[in-house]
């Protein structure tokens, strides 16, 4: 089969790699569709270590599969089913969740069980959306520790998959208004289509914007604006400032973006402000299935967030368009 290897930063090589035996408790799939992840950007930039991607080592964690082999040990799992696989319990070592070989024409996945190693997809969700699983529940897990509750007001940083997603599951749990901040307008106007309020911090101040679509609260400093719940999905300093200067009493902070620089804390106005930071790393079970439940909901039309498609031997000019984030949302690789 062929595959992309990673060879290191700016070095990946399409090859001919063995195809792995089908054992008795394994499965063999064969791949639809894979997407371009922010965290396969950045090895193909600067080094895949934080991701656990090492020279040698087979792309691609997000896709959506199609069973070709079943061994005889393994139950609920039938030749020509459509399934995500997990990618932390896929390969059945969790050290290859960033190694899954999304980026190979198959995955051999070893002592397969359903529901955790792979989870069947609905017919109702198409092969593009179903590629981007994994991003939206990243999101969508996001969404969830924050603990949203009806009638409530969320600010989202970032208009990527992960920050879309976050926003689409914070309204299909019941939030009310949520402002999605995210300074490539190209990305904005998709959020705009989708229903979001956007507001682009290079081009409007967003402590007024806030101020106008939210309304009054009142925090430990005074009147601010009325946001419960704040996902930061970019990493910046700035997110995290803002919410330390107009965070209202009992806000939360959700922090799903990798930060590479030190925050400043100030741990008085949390204990004054009652507010809540997390992190949210990853995904689950439930965040799995409440993204699958959203895409099948159709309620949001989710296909509108993948911008561009390319063919599995053109994966590195696919990498160098998701970095452009001004033409870019979603990349995804058509397995041929």
């Amino acid at each position: 089969m062929k595959g992309f290897i990673y060879n290191g930063p700016g070095s990946i090589e399409l090859k001919e790699i063995p195809m792995e035996t089908c054992g008795d408790n394994d499965v063999i799939l064969k791949n639809i569709y894979a997407g371009v992840c922010g965290s396969d950007v950045t090895a193909y930039k600067s080094g895949g270590d934080f991701m656990r991607l090492f020279p040698g080592m087979e792309m691609g964690h997000e896709c959506v599969s199609e069973v070709v082999e079943v061994g005889k040990n393994v139950e609920g799992i039938a030749v020509g089913d459509r399934v995500f696989p997990y990618p932390i319990f896929a390969k059945d070592d969790t050290k290859r969740s960033g190694s899954m070989g999304a980026f190979s024409q198959y995955i051999h996945v070893p002592n397969c069980k359903l529901d955790h190693s792979v989870y069947k997809v609905d017919d109702t969700i198409s092969d593009k959306v179903a590629s981007i699983i994994e991003p939206f529940a990243v999101g969508g897990q996001a969404a969830l520790l924050s603990r949203p509750k009806e009638g409530q007001n969320a600010i989202v940083y970032g208009a990527g998959v992960v920050g879309m997603a976050a926003a689409i599951t914070l309204k299909y749990l019941g939030c009310d208004k949520i402002l999605i901040a995210n300074r490539s307008t190209f990305r904005l106007d998709i959020a705009k289509e989708l229903g979001f309020e956007v507001c682009s911090p290079v081009q409007e101040d967003i402590k007024e914007k806030a101020a106008a679509y939210f309304g009054p609260a009142f925090g430990v400093m005074g009147q601010t604006f009325n946001a419960d719940i704040y996902i930061d999905a970019i990493g910046g300093t700035s997110c995290f400032e803002l919410f330390q200067q107009c965070g209202k009493i009992q806000a939360t902070y959700t922090l799903v973006g990798l930060h590479h620089d030190e925050m400043k804390f100030h741990p008085a106005m949390f204990t004054y402000s009652s507010w809540t930071m997390q992190g949210a790393g990853g995904y689950s079970d439930a965040s799995v299935r409440l993204a699958m439940e959203i895409m099948q909901s159709g309620k949001f039309d989710i296909e509108k967030l993948i911008t561009q498609e390319y063919p599995l031997e053109e994966l590195e000019d696919a990498i160098k368009k998701a970095m452009t984030t001004s033409e870019s949302l979603k990349v995804i690789i058509k397995n041929n």
